[in-house]
């Protein structure tokens, strides 16, 4: 497995794909709008208030990994910022899209990848989406993991693996646990539902039996 990265190290993988694609004009990136991205309140889970010198942890922790890369411009004085995720990994633009939404909120579903995807990369259907997840799931060193399936839920959802292994085990048996709690909680209401519907009836015929002694 990849070795894993921190939280900010994440973080700051995620915004640099994402500016990339999205706002292109604007990438390479300064220390302090990368900051401001990896702050922001949209589209972000968990909303984090990095300082500057936790961003920066994150970028020397990028840096030995080789994710990570300097960009220096003729006159410039601000040091920027450029991911190497294409180069060290060999990803796709669709790859790097599909990733940077995990990255950047969490397990998604494919249909929220896809309908999420949509500043970054064109997939055209849920199936093309899920092609370029399984290129992602079946490589050497996989890059994402479906997880069980949640009670309640419909879907189930992909997550990243850079912040390291995920114990699929202990989610199915936790998963498993809650469908029985919520299938026993549904028999016992089902039970009290059927007591009480005796014990109006016992009522009931009480009082008609009383009505004749009356």
């Amino acid at each position: 497995m990849i070795e894993p990265l921190s939280p900010e190290a994440i973080r700051v993988v995620g915004v640099l794909i994402e500016k990339e694609l999205s706002t292109p004009d604007y990438y390479p990136m300064t220390l302090n709008s990368l900051t401001n991205g990896c702050n922001q309140k949209s589209n972000r889970d968990p909303v984090v208030a990095y300082q500057e010198s936790e961003v920066r942890y994150g970028i020397e922790e990028l840096e030995k990994r080789r994710l990570i890369g300097h960009v220096s411009e003729a006159g410039a004085r601000t040091e920027k910022f450029r991911h190497a995720v294409a180069e060290n990994m060999g990803l796709t633009m669709e790859e790097r899209a599909v990733l940077a939404v995990l990255l950047l909120r969490g397990p998604q579903t494919i249909g929220e990848i896809k309908s999420r995807t949509g500043r970054t990369a064109d997939f055209s259907s849920l199936d093309a989406t899920a092609d370029v997840l399984r290129a992602l799931r079946d490589r050497e060193e996989p890059l994402v993991v479906q997880l069980p399936l949640q009670p309640g839920k419909k879907e189930a959802r992909i997550m990243h693996l850079l912040a390291g292994e995920i114990d699929l085990e202990a989610l199915e048996a936790e998963a498993a646990a809650q469908t029985h709690h919520a299938a026993s909680g549904s028999s016992l209401s089902e039970e009290i539902d059927d007591l009480k519907s005796r014990l109006t009836a016992l009522e009931e015929a009480f009082d008609t039996f009383r009505a004749q002694f009356e």
